[in-house]
Order: C-alpha cells, then sequence, then structure tokens
C-alpha cells in the first residue's frame, strides 16, 4: 500500500505545480489510507508542506488555506510528523511575516492579518504542543503580527522574542513560561491569558489589556504597562523591577 501511495503522490506532484491538481485532494487521498499513514515517509511529508510556498508564491489563497487544515489533523493524529509540520510552518510565519521596523510599521499602520498568515497561525496555535526537546520549540520570534486572533492559542513555552503583537487578541491564551522578551504588545487583548513564568523584559504592554490575567512569576523587568489593564490579574511573585507604569 506503501507503494501505491508514494507512486500517486509522485505521479501527481507536478500536475499541482502545473496547476492541474489540488493538493488539497491528494492529501486527503492519502489521508483516506490512515491505518498505512505511519509508513509515510518525512520527506514525503516535506515536500506536502513546501508546495505551500508554490500556492503563496501564486497568490492561490483558497487553495492554500484547504492545505494548511489539512495539516492540522496530520500533526494532531500522528505524532511521528508533528516536528516536520510544525517547524514548517512557523519557519513560513517567519519568513512571509518578517518583523519590520517603526518606520515601516508607520508607513503601514494598519492591523489586518493576512488570511494566508492566520490560518497558518491557527494551525500552529491548535497543534503546538510542550515538549522536553529543544529542537522543538516553538520558534515565532522576529515576526510581524499585529492584529492577529490568538484567542485561547496554545503558546506554552514558545520563542516569541521581538515580536510584534500590537492590538492582537490573545484572551486566554496560554503563554506559560513563554519567552516575550522586547515584543510589542501594545494594546493586546490578554484577558484571561495564562502569562506564568513568561519573559517579558522589555516589553510594550502600554494599553494592553491584562484582566484577569495570570502572571504568577513573571519576569516583568523593565516593561512598559503604561495605561495597561491590571485588574483581577494575578501578580503573585512577578518580577516588577524598574517596570514602567506611568508615561515619561
Amino acid at each position: 500500500m506503501f507503494n501505491v501511495i508514494n507512486d500517486f503522490y509522485h505521479a501527481t506532484a507536478k500536475q499541482i505545480i502545473n496547476r492541474q491538481f489540488s493538493l488539497a485532494n491528494i492529501l486527503h487521498n492519502i489521508y483516506s489510507h490512515a491505518d498505512k499513514l505511519e509508513n509515510i515517509s518525512p520527506h514525503i511529508i516535506k515536500q506536502k508542506c513546501n508546495l505551500l510556498i508554490e500556492y503563496w508564491q501564486q497568490q492561490k489563497t483558497e487553495e492554500l488555506l484547504a492545505t494548511v487544515s489539512e495539516l492540522e489533523p496530520l500533526a494532531q493524529n500522528y505524532l511521528q510528523y508533528y516536528e516536520t509540520i510544525i517547524e514548517f510552518l512557523s519557519d513560513f510565519v517567519r519568513n512571509y511575516a518578517p518583523y519590520i521596523s517603526q518606520a515601516g510599521v508607520n508607513s503601514s499602520p494598519k492591523l489586518t492579518m493576512g488570511a494566508e498568515i492566520q490560518a497558518v497561525l491557527t494551525v500552529i496555535a491548535k497543534i503546538h504542543r510542550k515538549t522536553d526537546s529543544e529542537n522543538t520549540q516553538l520558534d515565532l520570534s522576529h515576526t510581524d503580527l499585529r492584529g492577529a486572533n490568538l484567542k485561547q492559542a496554545n503558546l506554552e513555552w514558545a520563542n516569541l522574542y521581538y515580536v510584534n503583537l500590537a492590538g492582537a487578541n490573545l484572551s486566554q491564551a496560554n503563554l506559560s513560561g513563554a519567552i516575550l522578551s522586547a515584543a510589542n504588545l501594545c494594546g493586546a487583548n490578554l484577558s484571561g491569558a495564562n502569562l506564568s513564568g513568561a519573559i517579558l523584559s522589555a516589553a510594550n504592554l502600554s494599553q494592553a489589556n491584562l484582566t484577569g490575567a495570570n502572571l504568577y512569576q513573571a519576569n516583568l523587568y523593565l516593561a512598559n504597562l503604561h495605561q495597561a489593564s491590571l485588574d483581577d490579574a494575578i501578580l503573585n511573585g512577578a518580577n516588577l523591577r524598574q517596570a514602567k507604569f506611568l508615561e515619561k
């Protein structure tokens, strides 16, 4: 059965690039043989992932969105594919939503997240799980995720260093142990979020909604909390040394 699936994939891969066949159809065909999925080479999974870039470059949004949604059950139900898929999706976000300078933000101030990046983030937020391996840490550092919808997202222990999440919806998200140093969370909705043990040193949390957030033992050294809402927030053991509550 593996040889049949393998031959089918390779025979149609060229047709995909030539816009003659949908990758979603191939994934559906392979996924229908769920009892044989454990035999598929990780190399083939990587090839499927890389075809997303073809769609992106050709601006074929509908096909890209369908393909991203097909990757979710593969990552959730077959752990042997998780590392390959999460690594690819996070690389995709870093490559196509890179951090931009403040000058660039000023020239493009809107907070609307592109449908493709939002779809990838949604899948990442659903399939991400904490692992003991440093090689599988979710890395979304140095990205521009302004206005992203990450409500109830699982971003535990994620690397979000220098990420721009201004205006993002992170309500009830799990950010426990996450690295958010120098992150821009200005105006972000973090109500009910779990930020226990998170590193928020030098983060910009001005005007952020932290109502009911869990900041137990969080590191807020030099963080900007000007006009942030901290009603009912848990601050036990938090490091607030030199945190800024007033505008200077």
